[in-house]
């Protein structure tokens, strides 16, 4: 179990006290809501079209898929990953340009402008999810933040659950969160790999705080750990699930098609009393 250094000032995940409901989204339509979910994943570095995710709705849940016929998102830079994922905004300069978010290898350059939104970009607060892994050993689900990357520096992850199908059991599961800097200088990278006395097949949530000072992670509702740091800008948020190669897996068998990962909903929540930090700054152009 993580470090729990400060665990007294983290809210009750079950009350909510000090928060109020900003954003939920239960799924119970028959149509994606894209007034606050992008269906692309990091376009910038593809196209719309490699980028895009595959998903149903129905019976009061979001599927996303990882289908037979699906082609690698971003072939030259990724290999042969596949990725169903819908994010809460996007930023990114002109094709071309080095510009945009999560610039994950240094040879990418923008193929595809985009007109940047800010769906959800909140800066601090209570964000939760309820949703089923898979136990698939080629696959990982996961729910992120990342700075929305207005400014370079600006660009910290916060992930609130990363679970890998090889990971996952009957009884137990290891569950990634934690922070990773990348561009941003204030931060450390803080993240490990939980283990969780829990069947990730079955419907858990998985929540963070995000205060100005520190970061707190839930598995239903219990706290597992506090990072004592916090990035100081908006970030936006990317749930999805990723299929990847053959190599170095392990030999358990893969799950047909489609591969699933079941969301039940996400809320995030706001806090009732302004929090320190810089104002968020309206949405700019590309530097």
């Amino acid at each position: 179990m993580a470090d729990m250094a400060g665990s007294h000032r983290v809210v009750d995940p079950v009350g909510k006290t000090g928060y109020e409901l900003a954003f939920e989204d239960t799924f119970d339509g028959d149509a994606l809501d894209q007034a606050r979910w992008l269906p692309h994943y990091l376009p910038q570095w593809s196209s719309h079209e490699a980028a895009a995710a595959r998903y149903k709705l129905g019976d009061g849940v979001l599927r996303l898929l990882i289908e037979a016929d699906q082609q690698p998102w971003c072939r030259e830079f990724d290999g042969q990953t596949r990725v169903s994922s819908l994010q809460t905004g996007v930023f990114a300069g002109p094709a071309g340009s080095t510009v945009g978010q999560s610039r994950f290898n240094p040879g990418l350059v923008v193929r595809q402008a985009q007109h940047n939104a800010r769906l959800y970009t909140p800066q601090y607060g209570l964000f939760e999810l309820r949703a089923k892994a898979i136990d698939d050993p080629r696959c990982m689900v996961a729910l992120w933040m990342i700075g929305y990357e207005d400014e370079p520096d600006r660009s910290a992850e916060i992930c609130i659950c990363e679970i890998f199908g090889r990971n996952v059991t009957a009884s137990s599961v290891g569950v990634g969160m934690g922070l990773h800097p990348f561009g941003d200088a204030r931060i450390r990278d803080e993240f490990s790999v939980e283990p969780i006395a829990i069947d990730a097949r079955e419907f858990h949530v998985y929540a963070a705080e995000w205060t100005p000072d520190y970061v707190a992670f839930f598995v239903d509702h219990r706290l597992v750990k506090t990072v004592e740091q916090s990035p100081g800008y908006p970030m936006q948020f990317m749930l999805g699930i990723y299929e990847f190669p053959d190599d170095e897996q392990p030999a358990q068998p893969a799950h047909p098609y489609p591969k699933q990962f079941i969301v039940d909903y996400f809320r995030g929540y706001q806090p009732t009393t302004p929090q320190p930090g810089p104002v968020p700054p309206s949405p700019a152009s590309p530097r």
